[in-house]
């Protein structure tokens, strides 16, 4: 099992107990201390700085207990935010509709980053249009996913 499936199945049950979302989990390993990052909602209503503090001394305990990471880490509790990353394929389909800067693994079409909207999710693609075309992009290709923020 890799750090960061051992780190989604350690906090998972956490976060659900106190009646929140886990949005994803961010695991960046580094010689002398690498990060990670915990990205939790309350449902859509956006999440409140005491409840990050909280479940962040909660997340520190659990790993400190647990011991998944090798070495030293900083841990980050944050709301997804307005340019919340795209974790799953659920995420994708939630957001249909909605443009995101995709990065993807290997380039396709001639390109490895672009903004395009969510079209359509299907069990292992993500639909895509942008200005000039409308492409679907193997979800197994796809390294990182942003939303592009909307300002009302």
């Amino acid at each position: 099992m890799s750090v960061l499936s051992s780190l989604h199945e350690l906090i998972q049950p956490l976060v659900d107990d106190l009646g929140l979302e886990l949005v994803g989990v961010e695991y960046h390993p580094h010689a002398t201390n690498g990060i990670v990052r915990v990205y939790v909602d309350d449902g859509g209503k956006g999440i409140l700085l005491d409840q990050c503090a909280k479940l962040s001394r909660e997340i520190g305990a659990l790993l400190d207990v647990n011991d998944p990471i090798p070495g030293h880490y900083q841990l980050e509790v944050s709301s997804p935010g307005l340019d919340r990353l795209l974790f799953t394929l659920a995420q994708f389909k939630q957001f249909q509709g909605r443009d995101a800067r995709v990065h993807l693994l290997a380039p396709e079409q001639g390109r490895r980053k672009f903004t395009a909207t969510i079209k359509a999710v299907t069990d292992d693609s993500v639909q895509f249009a942008d200005a000039q075309e409308s492409f679907e992009i193997a979800y197994s290709n796809v390294a990182k996913a942003r939303l592009v923020p909307v300002f009302d």
